[in-house]
């Protein structure tokens, strides 16, 4: 995909890009603790989220030519390149820094199990980790660090 081709294309509408920012499912207990996991721990404030549900989240995910209503991926858009499944994951945790960086070490796996891992992952968190009936609600430490 090219960089930043989101951009070009008129059914996404225009966000801040400047930053890397994080596409997550906004009602997995799972997704959104990881955001508070990601949050709590960027001292920098560099990460900027966008729920999955929301209308440029699903505009995204089609864009992607990923299923806009089953979300089985959180994404990471950064320096005009969009991640997806283990390679968002250590792209976030690279980000992060210090500890966080060793989760790069689930790079020396093969692309094809570090995805299969995180599909597993990804296709049971509703029935292990639970759903919420809404979007999580940012509390004010990163309300402002939401693109809706």
């Amino acid at each position: 995909m090219p960089r930043f081709s989101w951009r070009h294309d008129p059914s996404v509408p225009a966000f801040p890009d400047d930053q890397p920012v994080i596409v997550f499912d906004g009602v997995c207990v799972l997704c959104s603790g990881f955001v508070r996991f990601v949050v709590a721990r960027d001292r920098a404030c560099q990460f900027r989220f966008i729920a999955a549900q929301s209308l440029i989240g699903a505009a995204l995910f089609r864009h992607l030519g990923l299923d806009p209503v089953n979300y089985e991926s959180n994404l990471l858009i950064a320096d005009g390149k969009v991640s997806a499944k283990m390679d968002a994951f250590t792209g976030i945790m690279w980000r992060l820094g210090g500890i966080w960086r060793s989760a790069r070490v689930v790079g020396l796996l093969p692309g094809w199990v570090a995805d299969r891992v995180y599909e597993a992952i990804a296709r049971n968190r509703y029935r292990v980790f639970g759903r919420r009936d809404q979007c999580v609600r940012p509390d004010a430490s990163w309300r402002d660090r939401v693109i809706e």
